[in-house]
């Protein structure tokens, strides 16, 4: 049987037009690294556009010319189809950069991916004098890198180090958290310099992320660790834009450090710079914190019957996530304290109480994150989008 001429063509057309979807579906389906918790979301790279900018920042004189000093680098990523009406706004935490956001140093997708599959646009940023947002020696204050034995004994390996009680509960870290392995290798040379200053990465973080807003838009903030201060001012500042924050172990706790230091800190109880309290706090000492209780190498300081409103805040719902065994264990609950006796709108969730052990103060990059942003921390966006409450 002869094939005519036109009907072969077809036939070549179909077929490349076969092999080209199956290849599309077998990248699709291709799994990045192990997956403890299969059955819990996606576990694909999001097809999705990506695009960059900067905000914030000003010009200052420099020699016989001028620099540009303060400004946010800022990744804008768009899932190809987008299905949820406000976008998520990540910010990292002391040492890191956004690509905390993109993978897990063990090459799993992280929960830029997670959120991009369920229909979110995602903005991930550095903050100013950070990564990407450059510091400058001749004008930005100083800065710090942690050494590998801080990282080890805080986040990583903290079940061999066991300076708080509940580090001996750590499981989740991939590898074993130590200096030369693979994985720890890979997330220790994503560290970089820091500002020492909290009052100076505040005010050039309100400054940048105030524009930030405006320019983007409404969003959900989602925080980690030392950058939980900074959302309570981006939300302080912009309580229209920020519709609701989810805390990853913020920074805390109120007025004074923990665990590896006591030195007075947050002297505004969660931040070092003025929020809009109601009535107005003119000065640091026109709160008054009084000892509350005191605990396992920290001390719970809360503001004075009756406390001070944060006015602001308190129009924003809140999601604090803590882990089992890391350091914030010891002293979140601090925290919401003061935030429900500032009127704030404050969900708190212990892991361990949702049946998911093991996790540390990284627990968005650990074994089981793909879990915990399934199970907790998504479903907790999705009902407030549906409902405009937590």
């Amino acid at each position: 049987m002869t094939i005519p001429f036109t009907d072969l063509n077809l036939l070549v057309a179909a077929s490349f037009l076969l092999n080209l979807f199956l290849l599309y579906r077998l990248r699709r389906v291709r799994v990045y690294g192990p997956d403890p918790h299969p059955s819990v979301g996606s576990n694909l790279k999001a097809l999705h556009t990506r695009e960059y900018f900067y905000v914030g920042g000003s010009y200052v004189p420099h020699s016989s010319s001028m620099i540009h000093h303060g400004q946010m680098y800022v990744e804008r990523l768009t899932p190809a189809r987008v299905t949820r009406p406000i976008p998520l706004l990540f910010m990292h935490g002391n040492g890191m950069t956004g690509t905390n956001w993109l993978n897990t140093p063990d090459g799993r997708p992280g929960w830029a991916d997670y959120f991009l599959n369920e229909g979110y646009e995602v903005y991930i940023v550095d903050q100013p004098a950070r990564g990407r947002s450059p510091w400058h020696s001749q004008v930005d204050g100083t800065n710090v890198t942690f050494p590998t034995g801080v990282i080890e004994s805080r986040f990583t390996a903290t079940k061999e180090h066991a300076l708080w009680s509940q580090a001996t509960l750590h499981t989740q870290w991939p590898g074993s958290g130590i200096q030369g392995d693979p994985t720890f290798d890979a997330f220790y040379r994503s560290m970089v310099p820091s500002l020492t200053s909290a009052v100076e990465a505040s005010e050039l973080t309100k400054v940048a992320g105030s524009e930030l807003l405006d320019k983007i838009g409404p969003v959900i903030l989602v925080t980690h660790s030392q950058s939980g201060y900074l959302g309570w001012i981006l939300g302080d500042v912009r309580p229209d834009l920020v519709k609701a924050i989810v805390a990853l172990e913020p920074n805390g706790p109120p007025f004074q450090n923990a665990i590896f230091t006591r030195d007075p800190e947050r002297l505004f109880g969660l931040t070092d710079i003025p929020l809009n309290f109601d009535p107005p706090v003119s000065s640091v000492s026109e709160l008054r914190p009084v000892l509350v209780h005191e605990g396992e190498n920290c001390a719970s300081l809360q503001q004075p019957f009756p406390p001070r409103q944060l006015v602001h805040l308190a129009r924003i719902p809140v999601l604090v996530v803590t882990s089992e065994s890391g350091y914030h264990a010891v002293y979140d609950d601090f925290t919401i304290q003061f935030l429900q006796d500032a009127g704030v709108d404050v969900k708190h969730v212990r892991l361990e109480s949702v049946g998911i052990r093991g996790n540390g103060h990284m627990l968005f990059m650990e074994l089981n994150s793909k879990q915990i942003v399934a199970e907790v921390v998504e479903p907790w966006i999705r009902q407030f989008l549906v409902t405009g409450s937590k």
